[in-house]
């Protein structure tokens, strides 16, 4: 029996092993400042083999980074009595903040349909909802809707045939990080993958966070609300104040 298990070991580790990815980032982490506009993450790396190229279908990548998954109550709104209301609503359990997906093929030539399916690559697998009221019709264009909003602010972004693979072994492309970003970790993988078939996976986190004077007010709301209240009325009164008497300045002038 020992002798067994000693043998499909020694079979299965050069098949786990045959294909791992070395990584590397441009920057490790992104800092949110007041003047805060956006920022590229350049990811590259290289495919460590202990072994020659496997013969077939070529290598291709699949890399995905992801924002802190958020809850989300998503409505419905209609035309009733010439205004517009609130009729229909869903929650969906678990949306990224941001996402992307960066692909050296299209993606159903990238990934194959039963892999997205277990590694949750694709945007609306990456978005879990379960369990709509019965009486919401056509509850998936809720999560629809999610995909498109998200999209036109480029939250969501799917990125087909940017990334670049050399010789089967090195590869390299950037994504762009939108100003409102949230501040968390964001999960980054990279997936190797031959014929749509995840053959290796990586896994590594790009940290998102305030700092300067954003982080300050950003802790101030959550830690003392009321002081931050308190500030910011004050902080407009003071601003009112100055323009009227800078106006009351040019008047008399």
């Amino acid at each position: 029996m020992r002798a067994a298990l000693a043998l499909l070991c020694l079979l299965m580790a050069p098949m786990a092993a045959a294909e791992n990815v070395v990584l590397g980032l441009s920057q490790k982490s992104v800092s949110i400042t007041t003047n805060f506009d956006g920022s590229e993450i350049l990811i590259f790396g290289a495919i460590k083999r202990e072994e020659a190229i496997p013969s077939g279908p070529p290598l291709e990548v699949v890399m995905t980074i992801a924002g802190p998954n958020q809850p989300l109550t998503v409505r419905r709104k209609d035309r009733r009595f010439g205004i517009w209301i609130n009729t229909d609503e869903i929650e969906v359990d678990s949306a990224p903040a941001f996402y992307a997906v960066a692909t050296s093929a299209p993606f159903g030539d990238a990934l194959s349909d039963t892999e997205d399916l277990r590694h949750r690559i694709s945007i609306h697998r990456a978005i879990r909802s379960v369990g709509a009221p019965m009486d919401v019709e056509n509850a998936s264009e809720f999560v629809t809707a999610v995909i498109r909003i998200r999209q036109d602010d480029n939250l969501y972004q799917l990125l087909e045939n940017t990334v670049e693979v050399t010789e089967q072994t090195l590869f390299r492309t950037s994504i762009a990080l939108p100003a409102n970003l949230t501040e968390g970790d964001y999960q980054t993988r990279i997936l190797l993958t031959r014929g749509g078939d995840v053959v290796s996976d990586f896994n590594t986190v790009i940290e998102v966070k305030k700092v300067g004077l954003e982080r300050y007010l950003f802790n101030l709301s959550r830690q003392e609300p009321l002081l931050y209240g308190l500030l910011s009325l004050a902080i407009a009164i003071f601003a009112g104040w100055g323009a009227s008497a800078v106006f009351r300045i040019f008047q008399r002038n």
